[in-house]
């Protein structure tokens, strides 16, 4: 839609996950600088933490791109499963045959299979996201899985990724054992202001598009907004795109960044609180009570509403040209009319101004009068005064 308008060679700020949009800013190389040292040592459990939209699954991505090639890797996405069922989504994802209500055979299975991979020189890895998710009992589960092992290797590396609670979870006392099982473990914390203007204008770069689309204060205005995380700012720079786009607006400015939060705040944005305290810098992803989940709509009907936005401004402004073809003799008489009506209050303040300056003038002159008249008396009486 607005590509052309913005010289995009695609959009810049799309939610899903895209490696090579992956903007590594000096916190996201560290993460990916540990990330690629526990694979590479081999180390048994490796965890990865951080706000929802944080861009985990990106940056694993764009790890794996690099490094796939020497590796067999699973993913398990649905972690809602008993602990059974997660050893059955592992033997799935490396195309294993699983056994009903046999879970020894199960474990054998996969045993082989590391073993066969061992063989070719090839590493097993298994992510599992949400991983905040698994019950106990389903973490204890993974934790087992650990110890298929050579005499020599960790046969199984296992890559843990989730959202904060994961890492207060772990410090309970039944989940120890888990806990210590972790070699490695980074937390991806939400970005800095000049990340934020950096991460906008690499996006846009990256796109094909100019990195000074955005104006100063909207950046300001998005970061505040967005608490510094990846996804929020997407869907704001996303959607003041839009927006520009429909106003013909080359440069995105902090007007257009409100008019997208007053518009739309259920993409995770409090705009009443951003209103009374512009400086403010929050998680909108962090308020999860019942009120905010009543009172926010979906993602999918803030969509629809913004389609129906730009519909409803592209119809307006077809009936405008319209118009504005019939009727523009009709118009050009209400713009003489206007330009007349302040050019003759223009003229009208200018004559008030020089009659006000004219009156002073006179009064200036008839003070000047007097006062000489006062110093020729002065004068006199002190030349009387001397010949007296």
């Amino acid at each position: 839609m607005y590509k052309k308008f913005y010289n995009l060679n695609e959009k810049p700020f799309k939610i899903v996950p895209n490696p090579n949009f992956l903007f590594l800013s000096p916190r996201y190389e560290n993460a990916l600088t540990y990330l690629e040292y526990g694979l590479s040592e081999k180390s048994g459990f490796i965890m990865l933490t951080g706000e929802i939209g944080m861009g985990k699954t990106t940056l694993i991505r764009y790890l794996l791109n690099k490094m796939e090639s020497e590796m067999e890797v699973g993913v398990i996405l649905n972690t809602n499963v008993t602990s059974d069922q997660i050893l059955k989504l592992i033997l799935m994802e490396f195309e294993l045959p699983t056994s009903e209500g046999d879970k020894s055979k199960e474990l054998e299975t996969l045993y082989r299979f590391l073993i066969e991979q061992y063989k070719m020189g090839k590493q097993v890895l298994i992510i599992i996201d949400e991983a905040q998710n698994l019950t106990d009992e389903a973490l204890e589960e993974v934790r087992m899985l650990s110890n298929l092992q050579s005499d020599e290797e960790i046969l199984l590396q296992i890559m843990v990724v989730g959202q904060p609670e994961l890492k207060k979870r772990l410090k309970e006392p039944n989940l120890a054992q888990f806990s210590q099982r972790i070699a490695v473990s980074y937390h991806l914390s939400p970005v800095t202001r000049k990340e934020c203007y950096d991460y906008i204008a690499y996006r846009l770069k990256t796109a094909g598009g100019s990195p000074d689309i955005f104006l100063q204060d909207a950046m300001d205005m998005i970061y505040n907004c967005s608490g510094g995380i990846p996804r929020i700012i997407n869907l704001l720079c996303d959607s003041c795109l839009v927006y520009g786009f429909a106003d013909e607006i080359g440069k995105i400015g902090k007007y257009i960044v409100q008019q997208v939060i007053d518009d739309k705040e259920g993409i995770g944005i409090m705009a009443d609180r951003v209103r009374e305290n512009p400086s403010v810098q929050f998680n909108p992803l962090n308020e999860h009570d019942e009120k905010n989940k009543q009172s926010s709509p979906p993602l999918a009907e803030c969509g629809k509403d913004l389609i129906k936005d730009i519909q409803r401004i592209e119809g307006k402004v077809r009936e405008l040209e319209i118009s504005a073809g019939e009727n523009k003799t009709v118009l050009e008489q209400k713009i003489d009319q206007v330009q007349n009506k302040i050019l003759g209050k223009i003229v009208r303040l200018f004559l008030a101004e020089r009659k006000q300056n004219a009156r002073l003038i006179l009064e200036y002159g008839s003070l000047t009068e007097k006062y000489r008249t006062l110093e020729k008396k002065y004068n006199a009486i002190l030349h009387s005064r001397d010949q007296i």
